[in-house]
C-alpha cells in the first residue's frame, strides 16, 4: 500500500485509503455496498465512513463530516444529491483530497437543468486540478487492491477470483460494466481494474486508457463507448497498447451510419461517423467487440498473446463437413486458410487415407483412432510450416484428452499458436490452457473471437509502422495563410507545390480568350466554369468536354456561363478555364482529406467521377499517410481490377496515383486547419508508366483566427 505515485488518477485507481460521503448502514443503499465489499474482500487502505447519523457503519468507525476524518483520504466517494456535489467537493478540496468519484444522476444527461448544474462542477474541476470521475457513475474496483467504490453487487456473485488481475474493464456505462465482468470472470479471466466513466465532467475516457496502458497489472483491456471526448488522446493511447502488445478491445455503441452532411465536397459524405470509427479503430489495431460474450473470449485469448499468431490458419478436425465449416467462418471474418505446401501434405498423407483431406482444411478421419501416434507428425508438421500463423484443432473431448500430451510438448517446443476446440467434456482444459493452448467449447464463439484476434495478431507490424511515420517530421514547411476562397485553378497549382500533377490549363476572361487558348492547347478541349462558389460545377451544368472547333467554343461559354448564373446567382466567377482533353485514362479515382472532430484529419480514397457517392468503394485512413498504405487503400477498392488489368486492360500506373495521393497528406499536414476539406476528384490514373493527372480539384477554406 506504499507504492510512489506515478500517475495523477492513482489516488483514484489504486487508493491507500476511501472516505464514503453518505455512508449507509444498509449493504443494499449505494452508501452502504461499496462499504460491505471492502469490509467482505479484505481491503487493506483505511476506510472512513462519513454520515453524522451513525458512529460506526460495517466495522469502520464513522464520522459526521469530512473535517472531522483524522487523516487526509485519498480517495472520497460521494453518495449524495447532485445538487450537494459542488460544494461537497470543495470541502474535501479544502482537506487536500486528491481525488474523488460522484454517484449522482441529474447532470448534462438530464436536460439543461442538469447541464446548468455540471458547469460549476467542471468549473470547480479546472480550478482546483482536483481529479474528479462522473457525474453518474457506478464507482471502481481494484480487484488487485480489493479496493471497491462501486455499489455493485456483480462482486458478491462473481466466481471468486484468487489470481491477479490482468485484464481491465473500462465502459462509459455502469452497467455494461458490470455484465462484462460478470462474463469475463465466469470464463476464469482474472480482472484488474473495473471503471466505469459516467458523464466524463472531467476526466474522460482516454486518460483512463493512459493509466491502463501504463498499468504493470493490465494487459488487456475490454472497453465500451458512445463517443470519443478527445480523439488525439485516444490515438496516442491505442498506440500505446499497440506498443506494448496489450489487447485493446471496444464494443463502439451507435455504429449505424448516419451519413455526415455534404458541406462543399463529396468526401464528406463518404467519410461519416461510422467508417472513421471503423478505419480508425483498424489502423491503431483496435479490436472491434460485437458482443459481449466475444469481448469475454478475447478477454481470455488476451492471455496467450505471447504465443506466435496470424491471419493464415490450419485446420485439423475429424469431420471433412466442420473443416469446411470452419474454413468458410474464418475466411468470411476476413482470416485465410492457405492450401498447405506440397511437401507438408506429403509428409500428412503417410499417416491420413486417402479419403481424407490433407490441403487444408485438414481431416484426419475416424483412422488416427488407430494411430494415434501419428498425431506428432501431424501437429510438428504445422507447427514448422512457414506458411501458417495458427492452427486450430477441431475434436471431440475425448480424443482431445488423448492428444493432450502431444499438444502441450508440440507447444513447448514451437512458439505456434495452437488452439483447441472441444466438442466434448475434455478433461485435459486447464492443462492446455497452461500450456499455452486456448480452448473453446464452441465452435461459433471460438471463430468470433479467434478472427479479429487473429487479425489483431497480423497487424501489428503495419501498427508500428504507422506509429513510426507519425513521429516522422513534415516534408515541407507550414504553409502561408489561405484566402479565404481558392478556385479550381488556385487549388491544382497550390497543391502542385506538394507534387500532385495537374494537365496544363489557361484561365480565360471571356470567350474570345477561350478561343486563344483553345488554339494553343490544341482541340479538341474541355471548358469549365471558374468559381470558387460552385464547388460541383458539372451538377451545376458549368462543364463541356470533347470540344473540337472554334465556334462549339463560344456556344459552350455561354452556356456554362448561363448555367452557372442559374445555379447561384451570387457566386462569384473568376473565368473560365480551358483543359486539353484528357486521355489516355484506365480508371479514375477520388481522394479527399476531412477533419473529423474526433480523430483529425482522414483520408478517404475510393472510385472517382460523378458516380463516386453512388457506388461509395472506399477505404479510409487517418493521416498521415505513405506511398506504401495508399497503396494498401488502393487495393481494398472493389474497383481494384480496374487499375490491376482487368480482363485484358491495361495495368494503370498505380505507383503514380499512389505518389499523387501521399502527396495530398503532405498537403493536409503542410495547410494543417486552415483547409477544412481538400479533395482531388477526379485523379485520372494512366496506363503503366504514364502517370496520373489531377482533372479537378478542392480546398474549403477555414480561415484562422
Amino acid at each position: 500500500m506504499n507504492e510512489a505515485r506515478t500517475h495523477r488518477l492513482d489516488p483514484l485507481l489504486r487508493p491507500r485509503s476511501i472516505a464514503m460521503v453518505g455512508a449507509s448502514n444498509q449493504a443494499g443503499r449505494i452508501g452502504g455496498m461499496p462499504l460491505d465489499l471492502l469490509r467482505h474482500f479484505g481491503y487493506a487502505g483505511r476506510v472512513f465512513p462519513i454520515n453524522p447519523k451513525y458512529e460506526e457503519v460495517f466495522g469502520y468507525t464513522c464520522y459526521p463530516d469530512i473535517e472531522s476524518v483524522p487523516e487526509t483520504p485519498d480517495l472520497v466517494v460521494l453518495a449524495i444529491g447532485a445538487e450537494d456535489v459542488t460544494p461537497m467537493l470543495e470541502r474535501c478540496h479544502a482537506k487536500g483530497v486528491p481525488a474523488a468519484i460522484v454517484y449522482a444522476a441529474g447532470f448534462a444527461e438530464a436536460g439543461e437543468a442538469g447541464a446548468a448544474l455540471q458547469k460549476p462542477l467542471e468549473a470547480f474541476v479546472t480550478r482546483s486540478g482536483m481529479v474528479v470521475a462522473g457525474p453518474n457513475c457506478m464507482g471502481f474496483a481494484n480487484l488487485n487492491l480489493q479496493a471497491h467504490t462501486a455499489f455493485a453487487s456483480v462482486f458478491r456473485s462473481a466466481p471468486p477470483q484468487e489470481q491477479p488481475g490482468r485484464v481491465s474493464i473500462l465502459t462509459q456505462s455502469g452497467n455494461v460494466c458490470s455484465a462484462v465482468f460478470a462474463l469475463v470472470r465466469k470464463l476464469g479471466t482474472p480482472v484488474s481494474q473495473f471503471i466505469n466513466t459516467g458523464n466524463e465532467a472531467s476526466l474522460e475516457f482516454s486518460e483512463y486508457l493512459e493509466f491502463l496502458a501504463q498499468d504493470p497489472q493490465t494487459d488487456c483491456v475490454i472497453g465500451y463507448v458512445e463517443q470519443l471526448r478527445h480523439g488525439q488522446r485516444f490515438i496516442d493511447a491505442a498506440l500505446s497498447f499497440a506498443e506494448q502488445g496489450k489487447p485493446l478491445v471496444i464494443y463502439k455503441a451507435g455504429e449505424t451510419e448516419k451519413g455526415s452532411e455534404a458541406v462543399r465536397s463529396h468526401t464528406s459524405a463518404l467519410a461519416g461517423d461510422l467508417a472513421l470509427y471503423q478505419a480508425g479503430f483498424e489502423q491503431l489495431n483496435v479490436i472491434r467487440g460485437t458482443d459481449f460474450a466475444q469481448m469475454a473470449d478475447l478477454a481470455y485469448l488476451s492471455g496467450f498473446r505471447h504465443r506466435e499468431g496470424g491471419r493464415r490458419v490450419a485446420i485439423v478436425t475429424m469431420s471433412g463437413a466442420l473443416g469446411a465449416i470452419l474454413a468458410d467462418k474464418l475466411i468470411g471474418a476476413g482470416l485465410d486458410v492457405p492450401t498447405l505446401p506440397q511437401d507438408v501434405q506429403e509428409a500428412l498423407r503417410k499417416g491420413i487415407p486417402d479419403y481424407g483431406m490433407v490441403s487444408n482444411p485438414v481431416d484426419v478421419t475416424g483412422n488416427l483412432v488407430n494411430t494415434p501416434e501419428f498425431v506428432r507428425s501431424i501437429f510438428t508438421a504445422l507447427a514448422e510450416c512457414d506458411a501458417v500463423d495458427t492452427v486450430i484443432v477441431y475434436a471431440p473431448g475425448y480424443l482431445l484428452d488423448r492428444m493432450a500430451d502431444t499438444l502441450v510438448d508440440i507447444c513447448a517446443r514451437h512458439p505456434r499458436l495452437f488452439v483447441a476446440i472441444d466438442t466434448g467434456a475434455a478433461q485435459c482444459r486447464s492443462r492446455l490452457a497452461d500450456a499455452g493452448i486456448p480452448v473453446f467449447d464452441d465452435l461459433g464463439r471460438a471463430t468470433q473471437a479467434l478472427a479479429p484476434y487473429c487479425l489483431w495478431l497480423a497487424r501489428r507490424a503495419a501498427v508500428a509502422r504507422w506509429a513510426e511515420l507519425r513521429k516522422m517530421p513534415p516534408r515541407h514547411d507550414r504553409a502561408p495563410q489561405l484566402p479565404a476562397r481558392l478556385n479550381e485553378h488556385d487549388t491544382k497549382a497550390l497543391l502542385a507545390q506538394y507534387g500532385v500533377a495537374s494537365l496544363p490549363e489557361k484561365v480565360c476572361e471571356d470567350a474570345l480568350a477561350a478561343v486563344q487558348a483553345a488554339e494553343e492547347i490544341g482541340y479538341p478541349v474541355a471548358l469549365k466554369i471558374l468559381s470558387a462558389d460552385i464547388a460541383h460545377k458539372t451538377e451545376a451544368g458549368g462543364v463541356r468536354l470533347n470540344i473540337a472547333d472554334p465556334a462549339s467554343l463560344r456556344t459552350a461559354c455561354a452556356e456554362v456561363l448561363e448555367a452557372a448564373h442559374r445555379y447561384d446567382p451570387a457566386a462569384r466567377i473568376d473565368g473560365l478555364l480551358v483543359q486539353p482533353m484528357a486521355s489516355g485514362g484506365v480508371a479514375e479515382l477520388i481522394a479527399g482529406v476531412t477533419h473529423d472532430p474526433v480523430f483529425g484529419p482522414a483520408l478517404t480514397v475510393g472510385l472517382g467521377g460523378v458516380l463516386t457517392e453512388l457506388y461509395r468503394d472506399t477505404s479510409h485512413r487517418l493521416l498521415p499517410v505513405d506511398t506504401e498504405m495508399v497503396g494498401d487503400m488502393l487495393r481494398s477498392l472493389k474497383a481494384w481490377p480496374l487499375l490491376d488489368g482487368f480482363r485484358g486492360r491495361s495495368t494503370a500506373d498505380v505507383a503514380a496515383a499512389c505518389a499523387s495521393i501521399a502527396a495530398l497528406s503532405a498537403a493536409s499536414a503542410a495547410l494543417g486547419e486552415q483547409a477544412q476539406e481538400i479533395e482531388i476528384n477526379p485523379i485520372q490514373v494512366r496506363a503503366h508508366g504514364k502517370g496520373a493527372v489531377a482533372l479537378d480539384a478542392l480546398v474549403v477554406t477555414r480561415p484562422l483566427a
